[in-house]
């Protein structure tokens, strides 16, 4: 999986800034073997990442390392993660991402209240948690240009390969399939009107038959089916086009 990772999206250019350092990523995971593998996996990717040992003192580690983002388990000794979320949040909103096995709402909805920024349940698929890291930083320290994954419940789009990525298969996509995907993952949170997803298609002032578009749409969705994304693509009649939450069934 960490050699397709790299394949797939160029790595080592997310893991820095754009003065092109490192992103040094605080670790707080108190199973050894699990701490091992995402630092090694992290650091792989290019990330500069600081593994805390002494969970006792984990904000004064936090003070003296000053990192980009922090990964946090909620199960740790003496203190939970849930402690070390708040004691941080007095003093930094640097982002926080909770990485636990728990997969109960209660435990999201907590984190979430308690300061964190995202909450990825324990196993991950490694391509989707690279994603998520990705997506928090350029948020968080406004990565502008250097955006190159598109992430939605847990599809990706590369928009340097122009493939799509879902459990472990690529999907190769045509130039108007990848287009149309871009625009709808970049408006995700809404819907593309039929007219706005035209321009960004064609690129013209010249007159696109109607039909044009939804030929393709349907297309891209009966691809979408084969590699077993089913509903991925919602329409709004008379409006427009959007993705939709759930995509599998």
């Amino acid at each position: 999986m960490i050699k397709q990772a790299i394949v797939f999206f160029g790595i080592m250019l997310l893991a820095r800034n754009r003065e092109g350092k490192m992103h040094k990523i605080l670790l707080v995971e108190d199973d050894p073997v699990i701490r091992q593998m995402i630092k090694k996996m992290l650091e792989q990717w290019g990330f500069q990442v600081v593994a805390v040992e002494d969970f006792m003192d984990v904000l004064t580690i936090f003070v003296r390392e000053e990192p980009h983002l922090v990964l946090m388990d909620i199960g740790l000794p003496l203190f939970n993660g849930y402690h070390w979320c708040q004691e941080i949040r007095k003093i930094s909103t640097v982002p926080i991402m909770f990485l636990s096995s728990r997969d109960q709402s209660m435990d999201i909805v907590m984190a979430i209240n308690m300061g964190a920024d995202d909450y990825v349940t324990k196993p991950f698929d490694n391509n989707v948690f690279l994603a998520k890291v990705q997506g928090l930083l350029r948020r968080s320290y406004e990565f502008g240009n250097d955006q190159s994954l598109l992430e939605h419940q847990g599809v990706i789009l590369n928009l340097k390969s122009t493939d799509l990525v879902f459990d472990g298969k690529v999907v190769t996509l045509t130039k108007n399939e990848f287009q149309i995907l871009r625009v709808l993952f970049e408006h995700s949170d809404g819907i593309v009107a039929r007219d706005d997803l035209m321009k960004e298609l064609w690129n013209s002032d010249f007159f696109i038959d109607d039909n044009t578009l939804s030929v393709n749409v349907a297309r891209l969705r009966k691809k979408l089916e084969e590699h077993g994304l089913k509903n991925f693509i919602e329409t709004k009649k008379g409006i427009g086009y959007g993705l939709i939450n759930g995509h599998t069934g």
